[in-house]
């Protein structure tokens, strides 16, 4: 049978992320390519423990229908961890819905959407189904450059979406300075800013900079996860907008699914309320900074001939450049290609861009792989790059 797709589906695509990670599921490929927390830090013990108290004390409110803003108790915790009020707070089915409700709530054909450049391909996916004219804005290693936001550019958004924290794909992280003068040109100009933070707490030294809600809250629109710090398999994460649009937000996800599952909202407050995460966050943060530095010293000594890249001071991912401007999309088939040996993969930079793509870019995540394997993947990067010009002698 033959059907009729809407104009909307056929312009969907396949996330270059998610194809990516089909050819990692083979053991022999090193994968710097998913930006997935590393599992060894999921707390299995604790979501045990409280997924048995949630089915002993409240079983039928936790298998039941609830309500589409979220678990009140929830809501409340994040409400005092933001210093907003609760009634501002709805609860997502993972950070990624709160990017697919703000798409259809705000955009309209054509409208402008203003973008950092690169920027998260997710947002991309999820903003490009409604057809907005996508505006990349100019970055450099202290995150947006303000001076570029000239009122041409800026009037009329829709909102500008930016990551100030361990940018996926960057890893940078905006100044302070930045941020505050960010807001000042955005409240003036009357635009929304959608700030996007699922890496915020995962600072290798622990420093946290003023929020960009914190700074001008009721011209933010704050996205938060529990993925990256408790677990992303229960998809649990949260938006904090203002009063005059978390109701149309509350609407879309009426719409969309009703509710996200009240079982896993129970179980992260329930983990929550054991006062593990403070001492959690710590250790994810020690562990990925060692694995920062294992990558760190690789590159340094197989790639600083092929190579440059970013260092960051948090999350999960390095923004490399090979020097010889080599398309990292052909780079990525001859990493997969050797039939002995390993195999690494990585993700092309070109899909991070919502303009004039560099291909010569490439995205590197580095909390998943043990050390070993870190140092063996990076050589093997590196040997790829020399013979790129010979790739037939070791495809």
């Amino acid at each position: 049978m033959n059907f009729d797709i809407s104009e909307r589906a056929r312009r969907l695509t396949s996330s270059a992320i998610r194809e990516i990670l089909k050819v990692t599921e083979d053991p022999s490929v090193i994968s710097f390519a998913g930006g997935i927390p590393a599992p060894q830090t999921f707390p299995v013990a604790l979501m045990q423990q409280a997924s048995a108290r949630i089915l002993a004390d409240a079983p039928h409110a936790a298998l039941q229908y609830a309500p589409t803003e979220g678990y009140r108790p929830l809501r409340e915790w994040i409400a005092e961890r933001h210093g907003v009020h609760q009634d501002r707070i709805l609860i997502t089915t993972g950070s990624q819905q709160a990017l697919d409700l703000l798409a259809k709530v705000l955009i309209d054909p054509g409208k402008r959407v203003l973008v950092e450049n690169p920027t998260y391909l997710g947002a991309l996916q999820a903003f490009s189904l409604f057809e907005p004219t996508l505006t990349p804005i100019e970055c450099d290693a202290l995150g947006i450059v303000t001076g570029s936001l000239t009122r041409d550019i800026v009037a009329g958004a829709r909102f500008l979406y930016t990551m100030p924290n361990f940018q996926n794909p960057t890893g940078r992280r905006m100044s302070e300075a930045r941020r505050r003068e960010l807001m000042k040109v955005m409240t003036e100009e009357n635009v929304l800013v959608v700030e996007d933070d699922p890496y915020g707490e995962l600072s290798y030294d622990g420093k946290v900079l003023p929020s960009l809600l914190s700074i001008a809250p009721d011209h933010v629109v704050h996205l938060g996860s529990f993925s990256k710090i408790i677990s992303p398999g229960l998809r649990v994460g949260y938006a904090i907008a203002p009063q005059s649009l978390i109701k149309k937000l509350v609407q879309a996800k009426q719409a969309s699914d009703l509710h996200t599952s009240s079982f896993t909202q129970r179980i992260i407050h329930e983990v929550l309320q054991t006062g593990f995460l403070a001492a959690h966050v710590e250790r994810i943060r020690a562990l990925y900074l060692a694995q920062r530095n294992v990558i760190l010293e690789s590159l340094e000594r197989h790639c600083t001939s092929s190579l440059s890249w970013n260092v960051p001071d948090g999350g999960m991912f390095f923004w490399a450049r090979t020097q010889s401007e080599v398309d990292t999309a052909a780079l990525l088939k001859a990493t997969l290609a050797p039939a002995t040996g390993a195999r690494v993969a990585f993700v092309p930079g070109a899909p991070f861009f919502a303009g004039q793509p560099d291909a010569s870019a490439l995205r590197l995540s580095f909390v998943t792989v043990p050390p070993p394997r870190i140092e063996e993947g990076v050589a093997q990067l590196a040997r790829a790059l020399h013979n790129f010009d010979n790739f037939d002698s070791f495809a």
